[in-house]
């Protein structure tokens, strides 16, 4: 088996950013839906429950149901030509979203555009490791985050210029919103040609991943615990991350009465900044806490994050200006952030190579199951309890999961820091 690299190769830098790129370009479109949610529902006349299903569980259906097999394919064959099908899949889903002439068309078309983010995900984090050399896994890690975070905050940003530039270029009488998901499926053919100058990186395995049980059951059997407090930190907190990102502009727009187009640039510079600004933050933390404390650092850092968001998002429901609930906003979703940034590279700790892509496509699925919880129970929330305050049924449903999340990270740092050299349960 081929040793793990010792230093970066021309190709294989290329490969993780053209990885981040494109999973950035395909993130990109949850953006442009995020801003374009009122005039989706005026076009099909649905519900905010059904808003609030569309932001949460159209992602997971299809896209989340297909991660699995794929990752095993992936973890066996050609993960460069399961990349390929992958670009090709979701850029046909796009057209298909544009094109939907009813509600339930157009769902499944979301559904299956959820394919790029819970296949390409697991996938790409199977194959840094095979082509950053170990002292800067966690930096390929934090980069590729960098650069996709930068593709879903564009969505948003540019949100406003893509509706009115395809309503220009484009003389067709279907809404706007149709005709910029149209546009932004353009982006697949460069990407499906980029693509081919990547390189399909061997599987690097070392004497620990060698002798490890290749057989996912038994490795789930083994270190189910540890799995269990993961899951319940990443996907509690994934509720309230993603009841705010999915929903915060109809709210804003529904609160203050603005304009989406000034909603998507504001929050596309929020997300900017939070994603990519926490990831030296993150480094940096885990760095310097990790000498005394190892690997028990991230679910410690993690648990004090949730705690800090919580207070922070109670003051959405009583802000008194739009300024004031983008400051929040920014708040909350950069403390998340920061609280994520490192969640790969503790999956790639736990998971031996042979089972790695598998593993993050069920990560994936696991914690898209809790994210679309967050969407889906405040848009039930405001339909149902909140008379349509949005605002409300966002808070109601994000304070709770940072606290449970708090929870579980807690337990996750005292049983990793007893089981330290040193260390013996008092």
């Amino acid at each position: 088996m081929v040793a793990t690299p010792e230093k970066w190769t021309l190709q294989g830098l290329f490969t993780v950013a053209f990885l981040g790129i494109t999973a950035g370009v395909q993130m990109s479109d949850m953006g442009l839906q995020a801003i374009s949610l009122s005039a989706i529902q005026n076009t099909f006349g649905v519900s905010d429950a059904t808003l609030g299903a569309l932001q949460g569980l159209a992602g997971v259906l299809v896209g989340s149901a297909l991660a699995i097999p794929l990752a095993r394919f992936a973890d066996r064959y050609s993960r460069k030509r399961v990349l390929l099908c992958l670009i090709a899949a979701s850029t046909a889903m796009m057209i298909l979203s544009a094109l939907a002439p009813n509600f339930p068309l157009f769902f499944i078309g979301r559904s299956a555009a959820g394919i790029t983010e819970f296949a390409m995900v697991p996938l790409v984090y199977s194959m840094i490791p095979d082509l950053a050399p170990e002292r800067h896994r966690v930096i390929a890690n934090l980069s590729f985050a960098a650069l996709m975070a930068a593709g879903a905050s564009g969505g948003f940003f540019f949100a406003g210029s893509l509706l009115s530039t395809a309503a220009e270029l484009m003389p067709w009488t279907i809404a706007s919103w149709r005709k910029a998901f149209l546009l932004l499926s353009c982006a697949g053919l460069p990407l499906l040609l980029l693509c081919t100058l990547t390189v399909n990186p061997p599987r690097h395995m070392g004497a620990a991943a060698l002798s490890a049980d290749s057989s996912l059951k038994s490795f789930l059997r083994q270190r189910w615990q540890t799995i269990g407090l993961f899951v319940g930190i990443a996907g509690f907190l994934v509720i309230a991350v993603q009841a705010i990102n999915q929903l915060i502009s109809l709210a804003l727009e529904r609160r203050f009465n603005a304009v989406p187009g000034d909603i998507g640039q504001a929050m596309g510079f929020i997300i900017l900044i939070a994603a990519a600004g926490c990831l030296p933050v993150a480094g940096f933390l885990d760095r310097m806490l990790a000498r005394r404390l190892g690997r028990a650092v991230r679910p410690l850092l993690m648990g004090v994050c949730a705690l800090i968001t919580a207070p922070v998002t109670l003051l959405l429901a009583t802000a008194g200006s739009l300024d004031h609930a983008f400051v929040v906003v920014g708040a909350a979703l950069f403390v998340t952030s920061t609280a994520n940034a490192l969640v790969p590279t503790m999956l790639q700790d736990l998971t031996p190579a042979s089972l790695r892509a598998r593993s993050f496509a069920i990560w994936s699925f696991v914690v898209s199951v809790f994210g679309a919880a967050g969407p889906l129970l405040a848009g039930t929330l405001s339909e149902w309890v909140f008379d349509g305050h949005l605002l409300s049924a966002i808070v109601a449903t994000a304070v709770p999961a940072l606290i449970v999340s708090a929870f579980c990270a807690l337990r996750s740092f005292s049983g990793m820091r007893y089981t330290m050299p040193g260390k013996s349960p008092e």
